[in-house]
């Protein structure tokens, strides 16, 4: 390995400053092992997965740090598609027949995910504390992978739509629950937060949820306005594509959620323009590419070294059983509860095991905040380990995700 690496590295040095390069080298290679994956039954997300990590800091090293950095502006834009795809699967007609079930789904599933996720812990021996934060972090789920996968398989039904509220709904219910034991974690340690500081949290994730609906509602106002009397492809594709990144930026910038602003701007489009689906099937061109290059570039992120760490690793096991038996046993129940079908019992978990953005960005939070600026080291030590948890657990279920995903989508929708 050491002679490629002394190939590779040179090579790495000379191009590495070019954005452009990065996008074609993942693009590429991302490509080729997809391929790979599909061939073995696996999803090509997974490939591209593989493909990130191959070529990032764990590997190879030729897509370092730095260039990750400023690939994300490309995660941004494919987020901004995804979250716009999810949106327009909420046509009043589909909400008016399951709103009821996939709010019933969506709380029970966070609820038992938090509940078995702190319960294994605190019995393999972790504080109170950590096991509860790593509890309400754990019932965040990532809808990329999930929406790729019904794109390429073409799946529908209504296990597809319950699928898409659920994950929809899931984040903005991850968020709350995660202010409420964040709050009592901080009083529980004694170092500054209380009941105030629950409510400030959670009156600012509320602002932050308002301002973006209504960014994501002028968004798709916007769109019908511009593209009412449109018919051509090529132009739909050219407006619409532009009004996402405006408003993703706008999202961005402000401190808002692009994912929640762009789901009701789609939301918003497919209810509102009568060529709701003209629109939706002009962006299906710029997708391949742009989930590629998003898949991979999640894949350079993910830290190999974390699997050297015997303690990272059991706790880490400990935390993606639990999770996934979590979200299984949660969906199961809620659908249970909410009258759904078969399928939908017993196939909906599987697609709720990807985890990424919402869960690093709320460890990203514990860091930031000045609830434990001044804490003991005894309990900088402990956030330092649901950081190093929580990222062994992300890159697990980045890649075991994807398959468990396309099963279910498999057996429980109309292909």
């Amino acid at each position: 390995m050491q002679p490629i690496l002394d190939i590779l590295i040179p090579i790495r040095d000379i191009f590495s400053r070019h954005i452009i390069f990065g996008i074609g080298i993942l693009l590429v290679i991302g490509y080729y092992v997809g391929e790979l994956a599909e061939r073995v039954r696996l999803p090509a997300i997974t490939g591209y997965i593989i493909a990130g990590v191959l070529l990032g800091d764990s590997v190879t090293g030729l897509i370092h740090t730095e260039m990750t950095d400023t690939l994300r502006s490309i995660t941004q834009v494919a987020l901004g598609i995804i979250a716009i795809t999810i949106g327009s699967e909420f046509s009043a007609r589909k909400l008016r027949r399951l709103g009821p079930r996939i709010l019933i789904i969506t709380i029970v599933q966070l609820v038992l995910t938090f509940l078995v996720v702190s319960g294994a812990l605190l019995f393999f021996g972790m504080a109170p504390s950590s096991a509860l934060l790593l509890g309400a972090i754990a019932s965040a789920t990532a809808p990329a992978a999930t929406v790729v996968i019904i794109q390429d398989l073409r799946a529908r039904g209504d296990f597809v739509d319950t699928l898409y509220g659920v994950v929809a709904l899931d984040d903005a219910g991850c968020v709350i629950l995660f202010a409420g034991v964040f709050a009592f974690v901080g009083g529980m340690l004694g170092v500054g937060a209380s009941g105030d500081f629950f409510l400030s949290t959670l009156g600012h994730a509320g602002v932050e949820i308002a301002f973006s609906v209504l960014l994501g509602a002028a968004e798709g106002v916007l769109v019908h306005l511009l593209t009412y009397r449109i018919r051509r492809p090529n132009a739909l594709l050219i407006i619409v594509l532009g009004l996402v990144l405006l408003f993703t930026a706008i999202a961005i910038s402000l401190h808002l959620s692009p994912l929640l602003a762009n789901m009701i701007a789609g939301a918003v489009i497919i209810n509102l323009s009568r060529q709701g689906n003209r629109i939706f099937h002009a962006l299906r061109p710029l997708t391949p590419p742009l989930y590629a290059a998003f898949f991979a570039i999640a894949g350079t992120e993910l830290n190999l070294g974390l699997l050297s760490n015997w303690w990272i690793l059991l706790l880490g096991s400990v935390y993606v059983i639990a999770r996934g038996t979590g979200k299984y046993s949660g969906v199961w129940l809620g659908a249970q509860m909410a009258g759904s079908d078969r399928k939908i019992r017993n196939y909906l978990g599987l697609s709720m095991i990807p985890q990424a953005g919402v869960a690093i960005g709320l460890v990203l939070l514990i860091q930031a905040s000045p609830v434990f600026a001044g804490a003991s080291p005894q309990i900088a030590d402990s956030m330092a380990r649901i950081v190093n948890i929580v990222l062994f657990a992300v890159m697990i279920n980045e890649l075991i995700g994807p398959p468990l995903s396309k099963y279910a989508i498999i057996k429980g929708a109309e292909l």
